[in-house]
């Protein structure tokens, strides 16, 4: 703490002048004229790190490339972007009419293509169409929020208790009454809801509105707001200075008790005060120095600042009376925020906007395309030791790596996955291990592979409805992903599929992006319909809203975290912002006009911690695996490091490290439980019951036994072993042959009045078939070509889901077809990712 520019010691001798002007500075450090170092990162990054402004000095311009355009707002851009009908410049002058040939000067925007709306649809002056009843709902639903403008107040839709209905007037009656009163007659009072009750009931403690309005603003307050205000005993508050004044100002005359106002108990014994006592008109308070706090109302005892996350930016230490903020390795205090920075290289966002990948130095702000000409890449993660990426394209169904100086070329592009992919959505590499994760919301899966893509197996296939981001952890063996399903949470388990708990399932409902901050032990995540950026520890508690805004939080889709910045994508306002992580102020926009960003993550070599591979510690290749080796979660000291896996359809044998075909029993077994977890997925069921039974659980998806069952939940050395089937013996009773002979044969019966049944229906039933694959049924069925009902460069409104399959058919014989929509293949229905305000993708015309 010598020398840091904070004085610790209280004659402030840690930092003398005599002490620290001699100190030098190391080599590869900038030293101020204030004879303070700091690393070069600092050193013309636009901030005053001496306080001296020497570090900013001489400072250059960036210079453009000589294949970058420079922009009129001084950023270069990639020559290529130019007079592209995209403008990527802050100030768009990489498309304005001069350069591009249309003309001199700034050319207008273009107008944006009219749309022609339907009957019960608004037209928004931004071009797009929403639903009438959306408008004047006091929630902006227009691009340029027309919706909302010019409404009058009878216009305007209240939001009304659950007590009361919503009438066509847009006021709140009660449940019952003939009708909603506009006004309440002089003698009577409204409540907020609308209703009115008599006067006399206002203030008479007794809630007699539903929402209990009555009561609100009455004198019968426990509390005066306010430093100098005073509670009288019947409720009333008076100002202080009115205290003890031989003036009755209270009713009940409670501000002029005659032996309280002339005594000074400070006087005595310090009033019993350990430290500070300060005498009132009536009565005393204890007080505390700086640095500490009441504990009894008399006694001080020291304040923890740390248990305030937001003390320190990384390591806090308390002291008594005080605290102290340090880093982590690798990461330095900086002298102007007091935030901890990474040292080394510059750190840059790598980010999807469908079509490219992109890259933005964070330092210099650099914005450079590394991988060009994808059609859907939805996801990416990264190798920073390797200095690799993969990425998933949802619309070719595969996963790619290449090595990111070599992603320009596609050539140099390797196929990892392509096979037996129906809509991958999340990405996550364990560097450490060198496995890749996947999410699969087309068949509900979750899937690791090794890096190279030669092995494979589903890790998780149960219990899933929208899986979307997902997350590693290799120091701590664990896994995090998200899912926006009908019961929309947040899951974690082990690294190998053991051990599935679920961290976040309230207050959540389309958790589309989550990410890790290894360092604080935090998992973050962002809701795209309730507008949040969250974050709970890593065992789910603690939660924390870092942002709440519908204005700031359009539609986010993914986030990343580093050092004390949490960034994020913004599809609706087509973007990519940044806030501090920790109080979730100071939002910055870092690149805007970026045509629908998904996927972003930080690459920096500090974001990917090193950690010993297990697989690899005592010398034995893969840790003797035939196939896989999966890090293993470290629920205590005894947890194994790792365990073996093996491909779909085989086990391992006892020896727990070869494979060998799965036995009958357990493909049987396996067999009879699809109709078990199919119809356990369909049927509601409460957070507290197992939605899946231990049978199904040990067939399909054995490592998560333990989390499925309340005993291995709580006691880990119940957990099965990966790849092994799990038993559980139960005694069954003896029955008789008859009661199964003639339940047989009822069953037989009845399968045979069933199809007989159905043959008749299917001959008397005229039908119609389209040959032409455009015209498919999109009714539920898991089909291999998805409809993906996306946004066009066209339509820059919001977007509102397509109706579900078309039902009404026409009479039989009436010359004229049923209606129907014809999507292009290709595509997938819609999700929250694409349509901003909407409710679940089902058919619906709620808002």
């Amino acid at each position: 703490w010598r020398c840091d520019g904070e004085p610790e010691c209280p004659d402030g001798s840690d930092e003398a002048d005599a002490t620290c002007n001699a100190r030098s500075c190391s080599a590869g450090e900038f030293q101020c004229r204030n004879r303070k170092c700091l690393a070069p990162v600092y050193v013309c990054d636009g901030d005053d790190d001496c306080g001296d402004g020497s570090d900013e000095e001489k400072c250059s311009p960036p210079t453009c490339g000589p294949h970058e355009f420079r922009c009129n707002s001084s950023e270069c851009v990639p020559q290529p972007w130019t007079c592209d009908g995209d403008p990527d410049c802050a100030d768009g002058s990489d498309e304005w009419a001069g350069r591009c040939g249309g003309g001199s000067g700034r050319p207008a925007l273009p107008p944006t293509r009219r749309l022609q709306c339907g009957a019960g649809e608004f037209h928004c002056g931004s071009g797009e169409c929403v639903k009438l009843a959306w408008r004047c709902d006091r929630d902006p639903d227009c691009k340029d929020k027309s919706d909302e403008a010019d409404c009058r107040e009878q216009n305007i839709m209240k939001v009304c208790s659950e007590s009361v209905c919503q009438c066509l007037a847009y006021v709140c009656a009660v449940f019952g009454s003939s009708a909603a009163l506009l006004t309440c007659r002089p003698d009577e009072f409204q409540c907020g809801d609308g209703s009115c009750i008599h006067g006399i009931k206002q203030c008479n403690k007794i809630h007699d509105c539903l929402d209990k309005s009555d009561e609100a603003g009455c004198v019968n307050a426990t509390k005066c707001e306010g430093p100098l205000k005073f509670l009288c005993r019947n409720g009333e508050c008076i100002d202080g200075s009115k205290v003890c004044d031989n003036v009755k100002d209270c009713k009940d005359r409670s501000d002029e008790p005659k032996k309280e106002c002339s005594l000074n108990e400070c006087l005595l014994n310090n009033g019993g005060c350990s430290h500070i006592c300060v005498d009132r008109p009536i009565g005393y308070e204890c007080q505390c120095p700086a640095g500490y706090k009441l504990l009894d109302k008399r006694t001080c005892g020291d304040i923890d600042e740390c248990e305030n996350p937001d003390a320190c930016s990384q390591i806090c230490i308390n002291l008594k009376g005080d605290f102290k903020c340090e880093c982590h390795p690798g990461y330095e205090m900086d002298p102007v925020s007091k935030t901890c920075k990474a040292e080394g290289k510059s750190p840059y966002l790598m980010f999807t906007n469908r079509h490219e990948i992109r890259r933005i130095d964070l330092v210099k702000r650099d914005y450079t395309q590394v991988v060009p000409t994808q059609k859907n890449a939805v996801a990416i993660d990264i190798d920073v030791a390797a200095n690799r990426m993969y990425w998933c394209d949802r619309f070719q169904h595969k996963i790619y790596s290449a090595y990111i100086h070599e992603a320009s070329d596609p050539s140099r592009h390797v196929t990892l996955i392509d096979s037996d992919l129906h809509s991958p959505e999340g990405l996550a590499l364990d560097w450490v291990q060198h496995n890749l994760y996947w999410t699969d919301s087309g068949d509900r899966t979750i899937s690791v592979a090794s890096a190279d893509g030669s092995r494979r197996r589903v890790l998780i296939s149960t219990d899933l409805s929208e899986p979307r981001a997902i997350a590693v952890d290799p120091e701590r063996g664990f896994m995090y992903w998200s899912d926006w399903g009908i019961r929309a949470r947040i899951e974690k388990a082990g690294m190998n599929g053991v051990d599935r708990q679920v961290l976040v399932s309230e207050d959540i409902e389309w958790p589309n992006g989550i990410t890790l901050d290894v360092v604080g032990k935090r998992l973050y995540w962002v809701d795209s319909k309730l507008h949040l950026i969250c974050s709970v520890d890593l065992n789910g508690a603690h939660r924390r809203v870092i942002l709440s805004s519908s204005e700031r939080l359009g539609h986010p889709y993914a986030l990343a975290v580093f050092e004390d910045r949490v960034y994020w994508t913004d599809r609706e306002k087509e973007a990519i912002y940044s806030a501090n992580r920790l109080t979730g102020q100071d939002v910055t926009s870092l690149a805007e006009h970026l045509n629908d960003p998904h996927d972003i993550v930080v690459f920096h070599e500090l974001s990917q911690p090193a950690a010993p591979d297990s697989c690899n510690l005592s010398g034995v290749t893969n840790g003797g695996c035939d196939f896989l080796c999966l890090r293993a979660p470290q629920i205590s000291e005894h947890s194994p490091k790792y365990t073996c896996a093996c491909p779909d359809g085989e086990e391992l044998s006892p020896d727990t490290r070869q494979c060998v075909p799965e036995s009958p029993a357990a493909v049987t077994s396996q067999s009879d439980s699809m109709a078990e977890t199919t119809l356990s997925s369909l049927l509601p069921s409460s957070p507290e019951e197992p939605a899946i039974s231990s049978n199904t659980t040990a067939e399909h998806s054995p490592t998560q036994a333990s989390s499925t069952t309340p005993d291995s939940l709580s006691n880990p050395s119940h957990h099965c072993k990966y790849g092994s089937v799990c038993f559980h013996a139960v005694e069954e009773p003896q029955l008789s042959l008859f009661p199964i002979v003639a339940t047989v044969v009822f069953g037989v019966v009845c399968a045979g009045v069933y199809l007989v049944y159905r043959n008749w229906r299917r001959n008397s039933t005229k039908s119609m078939n389209f040959d032409n694959p455009v015209y498919r049924k999109t009714t539920g069925e898991m089909e291999e070509d998805e409809i993906h009902i996306g946004r066009t460069d066209g339509l820059t409104g919001h977007h509102h889901p397509y109706p579900g399959p078309v039902v009404s058919m026409t009479p039989v014989g009436t010359g004229t077809c049923p209606p129907f929509i014809a999507l292009p293949l290709g595509t997938s229905l819609p999700d929250p990712a694409t349509h901003w305000y909407t409710e679940q993708p089902t058919i619906s015309s709620a808002k």
